[in-house]
């Protein structure tokens, strides 16, 4: 969920930040860069488990999207402000991953409890169903032994036409 999060979002708001700081509207290719590199983004925060200070991990890897985001923005337009970042640019992305890493760790705690609790209304869907016991086991016995002449008389002989022949 946080991989999805991430990438989306970091693609979303690297487009709403970069409107709000001034930036011009993205060409059909640098929001086709975007895209790879918000899902880039995306895809190696859903590999990556974080026990501690996952807020700030999320924020991490928000900025990263954001850098991407930008990057590939101001690849595609011409800027009034060239490839230097303005302060009210920097403003808008920075509130953006504030704002958006905040929403995603609370996003990702919301969906924890309800799961718990979900788990905790209905517990009876969840437990498995006894298997009885087999009342009468089948023992497989030796079967018939097969004929010794077969077993003899395989071994023998030329492989070939009969002698007739």
């Amino acid at each position: 969920m946080r991989g999805a999060f991430v990438g989306s979002t970091s693609g979303a708001v690297s487009v709403a930040a970069h409107a709000l700081g001034g930036g011009t509207t993205p060409t059909e290719s640098s929001v086709v860069l975007l895209m790879l590199g918000c899902a880039a983004v995306g895809a190696t925060i859903a590999s990556v488990r974080v026990d501690r200070h996952q807020l700030l991990f999320v924020a991490a890897a928000l900025t990263l999207g954001q850098a991407i985001g930008h990057v590939a923005l101001a690849m595609g337009a011409v800027h009034p402000h060239g490839q230097q970042l303005g302060p009210a640019m920097v403003a808008a992305h920075a509130l953006a991953v504030a704002v958006s890493a905040l929403l995603i760790r609370a996003g990702e705690r919301g969906c924890v409890a309800a799961l718990s609790a979900l788990t905790r209304r209905i517990p009876a869907s969840f437990v498995e169903v006894p298997v009885p016991a087999p009342v009468a086991v089948c023992v497989p016995s030796d079967g018939p032994m097969p004929a010794r002449w077969l077993l003899v008389g395989s071994g023998t002989g030329t492989r070939g036409p009969p002698q007739s022949a």
